[in-house]
């Protein structure tokens, strides 16, 4: 008897052992359906960015892409849903700066979300007007409404579309930085927010300046300061919050994708690579360009320094405001 055969018998075991194992690794990604998470209800400004992103996706990696609202607890729902899903690149997460560098200081967290994920993409940007009544109040600039705040401490109110949300950052930032007693109004989403401000109901709110600029264009409401770092070619004649007289106060909403920590990196590349090709198409830009989305395409690192200053940022202004959750 040969005495390598029994060498090469196991050397052949070896390999029908291992070949079921190659052919998985070696299945192209994505292979299946992909689910984009969105942690918002479906109509808002998360959600119309998903579902563009979310078509394109599929189309430019041939497989279906599904879009899964999973609103909640200021989109830490969806997002605690992702952060627990398995890192193969099946499920992504579209969300924006609330979850992701606000409310961590105002909750206690089932997942860390400067750990729980990989960046992929900073989506875009989104500025704010700072808006009042039109016709109740004689506010023309931010100066008049500081001014009246500080004659009568509590009288000012401000509206945002929910707890630990950036709008009502804004809020406590400018209450901060001028040192006066306004009051919050939370509501339950930014409409319903801007809604009891064209009605006078409350003070003033900084808005997304989609939701706000028709508004202000009917006469409705009045803006009085831009958060952006310059003036919006819409509304020329407004300035900026820090022509205003407040320094640091360039604040801007922004979106991003992410997919859950430790998903290989070839996966993360290319779906950076994919999610950059869309955003590049002018079509996509000009229609986030109506819903106040500046398209910035950043790359996963700037998408984690983004992060990690805003929430430095932001943890500030909670601890030395005293912000708490109702």
């Amino acid at each position: 008897m040969n005495p390598r055969l029994p060498l090469r018998f196991a050397a052949a075991f070896v390999m029908a052992l291992c070949a079921p194992a190659i052919s998985i690794a070696q299945d192209p990604w994505p292979g299946r359906t992909l689910n984009y998470v969105v942690p918002y209800p479906p109509g808002g400004t998360t959600d119309i960015l998903g579902r563009t992103i979310a078509q394109r996706l599929g189309e430019a990696l041939k497989t279906t892409v599904i879009v899964d609202n999973r609103a909640g607890a200021t989109g830490t729902i969806g997002g605690a849903f992702v952060a627990r899903a398995a890192p193969d690149g099946q499920t992504v997460l579209g969300t924006s700066i609330g979850p992701q560098a606000i409310v961590p200081h105002l909750m206690k967290l089932p997942y860390n979300p400067a750990k729980a994920y990989e960046p992929v993409s900073l989506v875009g940007t989104v500025p704010h007007l700072l808006v009042v009544n039109a016709a109740t109040t004689p506010y023309t600039s931010v100066a008049q409404l500081i001014a009246a705040a500080k004659e009568k401490p509590g009288s000012v109110a401000f509206a945002s579309g929910g707890n630990g949300t950036i709008l009502q950052m804004q809020g406590e930032l400018l209450r901060l930085q001028s040192q006066t007693t306004m009051t919050h109004v939370p509501y339950k989403g930014d409409v319903p927010a801007l809604q009891d401000v064209i009605g006078g109901q409350v003070t003033f709110m900084f808005a997304p300046i989609a939701a706000a600029l028709p508004h202000v264009q009917s006469g409705k409401l009045r803006a009085l300061a831009v958060t952006s770092a310059s003036r919006m070619p819409a509304l020329p004649s407004v300035p900026t919050m820090t022509e205003a007289g407040f320094k640091d106060f360039v604040v801007e909403q922004w979106q991003a994708i992410y997919v859950p920590a430790k998903t290989p990196a070839a996966i993360v590349q290319r779906l950076h690579q994919e999610v950059s090709r869309i955003l590049q198409d002018r079509s996509v830009a000009a229609s986030f360009e109506k819903l106040g989305v500046t398209v910035v395409d950043g790359t996963p690192a700037q998408l984690a320094q983004r992060q990690a200053a805003d929430s430095q940022r932001w943890a500030a202004v909670i601890r030395d405001a005293g912000i708490k959750l109702d």
